[in-house]
């Protein structure tokens, strides 16, 4: 082989792992955030496991990116490790899907029979590919271009590293080189460290397959253990992902490891056995692409049926392997886990599931504050304040968390997502904060043992049960992303507003007529601020929702559009709840 020669080999297996990596992540943004709940509704079903697997790893065509997925799954708490055993069988079968595609690369034709050859279609998808990403609008068909534009730089890829490879068919050395790995353990050594160092069974495989079309030097007995030991180098994606995670994780990582060594060795066992015994005459047979692709979808299937009905001895090994050590507990589980920023969708999807933890636990945090205005109770207030602590640490988490998927490629849809959670969770931190005032201004009615006049608490009342609809409302059109249940929220924000003023009118008034004191009025006057205010964040919730869903204005300009153009419909509601909270005579 020349230096032009290497050069171009090596030159295809760039264009090939960068066309890889661009199907991959370009598939992974098509597919969404349907990834994330293909996965988390798993249930103990080790077939369904399997099955879901193979079809999320084909679709995404990365069994090192499904992997990952399990182990920042079980490592946040989501998915419990007896659930990933299923879904990595699934993987490994599901990864066979790419040595098919590769094996399209050496398909020729004339006529009818061109049209399915990639010399012919490759080049046309790499066009459509071009169109779709620089003159479509659309996100989605943008994506889709840039699936169609991955595939095609595969295909490229492989015909580069075939014309390099083409060379070595009259090789001697080459030859002499090859016939090393009739070993079985030299090959699967081999395959294991070659994919190890790609970080790709893909790649490795269709390297194989390269060779196998090209130089006529790969038999069955080579390629068999070379094939198998590819499997095992996959693991090393997962196990390197591991690290850092806790136990239930990083025993996903060994069940993977533990599925393919094992896999690996009553395979070649029972083979070479069977071969000893009757001298299987392919074995030295030249084969071709798609032989390869036959061997590595065979080889999963048979270890997967294989394991199938022993996927609890398999988690019991990797808990013998990671052992739980007295005294010696996980640390708590993290909110968000950045294995999963590899697939952004899926890390946008627990950041939403843990937005929408925050967000109850600041409806249930603020209805127990405003609880305590009628009834205080100290350890009612003390879990208000360490929930408060809590949704803090909720925000800096999910903050941090959202500036790091921010600098992923998103497709128009997450971008959406992204922006509305980022708005959200400071309205539901500050939010958090009033009910904090609202339970100090509860603690110092009562250590200083005093009470609001009977008027005074009938319309205090009043406005709490106002507050605590609006906040219910914004709440649930946040987690249910619901804009016709956010739309009714700005109506019932302008009678809040409404009544802060004439609760404060009031209560001027009894002031004047020596029914109320000033030390009562400051209380009441922080009250209805922070009742206020929580109204204003709740409207801040469901506006963002609504601006995002209709990509609508800014805010101001889009309150300002919606009073006016929908005046009728905005009054009406505004009336109805004006009179629900009706304040007494």
């Amino acid at each position: 082989m020349t230096v032009q020669d290497l050069l171009a080999m090596l030159g295809g297996l760039a264009v090939f792992m960068f066309g890889m990596h661009t199907l991959s992540a370009a598939l992974e943004k098509f597919a969404g955030g349907k990834l994330e709940n293909w996965l988390e509704k798993m249930t103990s079903n080790p077939v369904k496991g399997v099955a879901l697997g193979a079809g999320v790893t084909a679709l995404i065509q990365s069994s090192a990116a499904t992997t990952v997925m399990l182990v920042g799954f079980v490592n946040s708490g989501i998915m419990k490790l007896s659930q990933a055993i299923g879904v990595i069988m699934g993987a490994n079968i599901g990864t066979t899907a790419t040595g098919w595609i590769l094996s399209l690369s050496g398909l020729k034709g004339n006529g009818i029979l061109m049209l399915v050859s990639p010399d012919f279609f490759t080049p046309l998808l790499a066009i459509i590919g071009v169109v779709l990403i620089m003159f479509t609008k659309s996100d989605r068909k943008r994506t889709f271009g840039t699936i169609l534009l991955g595939f095609s730089l595969l295909m490229f890829g492989m015909n580069m590293m075939s014309g390099a490879a083409e060379g070595l068919k009259d090789n001697a050395a080459f030859r002499e080189f090859m016939v090393m790995f009739t070993n079985p353990f030299l090959g699967v050594l081999v395959g294991a460290l070659l994919t190890a160092i790609l970080q790709s069974s893909s790649v490795s495989i269709g390297i194989l397959q390269t060779l196998a079309r090209e130089t006529g030097t790969i038999t069955y007995q080579i390629a068999l253990p070379i094939i198998l030991g590819q499997n095992i180098g996959s693991c090393v994606t997962a196990l390197i992902s591991s690290i850092g995670a806790n136990k239930s994780a990083k025993r996903v990582a060994i069940v993977h490891l533990y599925f393919n060594v094992i896999g690996t060795i009553v395979f070649l066992s029972l083979f070479y056995l069977v071969n000893a015994l009757i001298d299987l005459p392919f074995m030295e047979q030249h084969l071709e692409a798609t032989g390869i692709a036959i061997i590595h979808t065979c080889f999963n299937l048979i270890v997967t049926l294989m394991f199938l009905p022993f996927t609890k001895q398999l988690e019991k090994l990797a808990c013998l392997t990671v052992r739980d050590k007295p005294g010696d507990e996980d640390n708590e589980v993290p909110l968000l886990d950045k294995r999963l920023l590899n697939t952004p969708s899926v890390a946008i999807e627990q950041c939403k599931n843990v937005a929408f933890k925050m967000a109850k636990l600041t409806k249930k945090t603020l209805l127990m504050s405003l609880g305590l205005v009628t009834k205080y109770d100290k350890e009612v207030a003390q879990e208000v304040a360490d929930n408060e602590n809590t949704i803090d640490l909720y925000e800096d988490n999910i903050g941090s968390y959202i500036l790091k998927i921010s600098s992923k490629d998103l497709s128009v849809n997450d971008s959406q997502i992204v922006s509305n959670l980022l708005h959200t969770i400071g309205d539901l931190e500050r939010i958090s904060d009033h009910a904090v005032n609202i339970m100090e201004a509860a603690e110092e009615m009562h250590t200083k043992k005093v009470r609001f006049s009977p008027a005074a608490e009938e319309e205090v009342g009043i406005m709490i049960k106002a507050v605590t609809e609006i906040l219910e409302m914004s709440i649930n059109s946040f987690t249910a992303f619901d804009v016709a249940l956010a739309k009714e929220v700005e109506p019932l924000e302008d009678v809040i507003d409404g009544l802060r003023t004439e609760l404060k009118n009031r209560h001027v008034k009894r002031l004047r007529d020596g029914v109320c004191t000033i030390e009562l009025g400051f209380i009441l006057q922080d009250l209805l601020t922070n009742f206020e205010r929580v109204s204003d964040h709740c409207s801040n919730i469901a506006v963002c929702l609504i601006q995002i869903k209709e990509n609508s204005m800014d805010t101001h300009e889009y309150m300002n559009e919606l009073k006016r153009l929908d005046k009728s419909e905005f009054m009406d509601e505004f009336n109805q709840y004006k009179a629900k909270y009706m304040l007494p005579d």
